[in-house]
């Protein structure tokens, strides 16, 4: 426990903080930012209806606990100690919306790669041509763009177009995740960066791709269904953060 966390301030949202502030570094290590722009987010947890975001204006891989901001649906600054802080409108919007339709989802991931803007102006999406994009099959949303997500009325029709899915494509802006923790949304938002990846690679080569059947394809999600029901997801977050193990004292205060 870092002294920054006050009295009023439960272990379990302590916790979430250092655990957000970490994804945010971890990010960065994999070079998934956008310099101030896109967000993470995660429900504080035994208070409905607040979720932590960061303050607008910090780098990902200078981001601490205390810099993450509790708001709540409404955009209202309910932090304990009363700290207000910049956060960012068009993310507010997108993670206030899924926050507010999915009561399974815990964080929210959304990203600005090459990548993933590449993959998400292709007409045909995400192929089922590597391992990686196979956990997707059929597993992910798409959602029109429709500008800078600053109209309340988007929420609707981001939380439809997500549906039960575990991610989505953003057309012509770039990926989200969701996860039912902040390790199961880290294993999402990384497996679809990577899918992204080697698909805008296999695109640039400029020959025929070869994809597997419908019923191969169906095999493999499901598989990947199953790691996440192992909890595989958690011993690769606890792995990962061995990553950024040199910055734990930073992040977490």
């Amino acid at each position: 426990m870092n002294a920054r966390q006050n009295n009023d301030m439960s272990v379990d949202e302590w916790t979430t903080r250092c655990d957000l502030a970490a994804l945010y570094r971890l990010l960065a290590h994999f070079r998934m930012t956008d310099l101030i722009d896109t967000h993470i987010s995660a429900r504080v947890p035994g208070e409905d209806g607040c979720f932590l975001i960061n303050r607008y204006g910090v780098l990902f891989d200078h981001m601490r606990a205390s810099d993450l901001i509790k708001v709540d649906i409404d955009a209202r600054v309910v932090d304990a100690d009363g700290t207000v802080g910049a956060v960012n409108k068009a993310g507010f919007n997108i993670h206030a919306a899924i926050h507010d339709a999915r009561e399974d989802v815990a964080c929210v991931v959304h990203t600005h790669t090459s990548a993933g803007i590449a993959v998400s102006a292709q007409e045909e999406g995400l192929l089922p041509m590597s391992q990686h994009a196979l956990k997707f099959y059929n597993r992910i949303g798409y959602h029109d763009y429709e500008g800078i997500a600053l109209d309340i009325s988007e929420r609707a029709r981001l939380t439809r177009d997500l549906g039960p899915h575990m991610a989505m494509i953003l057309r012509n802006h770039g990926l989200l995740a969701v996860g039912r923790s902040i390790p199961e949304a880290f294993n999402q938002i990384y497996f679809l960066e990577r899918a992204c990846q080697a698909q805008v690679q296999a695109l640039a080569g400029g020959t025929r791709l070869r994809y597997p059947s419908p019923e191969v394809c169906e095999i493999t999600a499901r598989q990947s269904d199953a790691e996440i029901d192992q909890q595989l997801d958690v011993l690769a977050w606890s792995a990962a953060l061995t990553l950024i193990a040199d910055q734990a004292e930073a992040y977490r205060q």
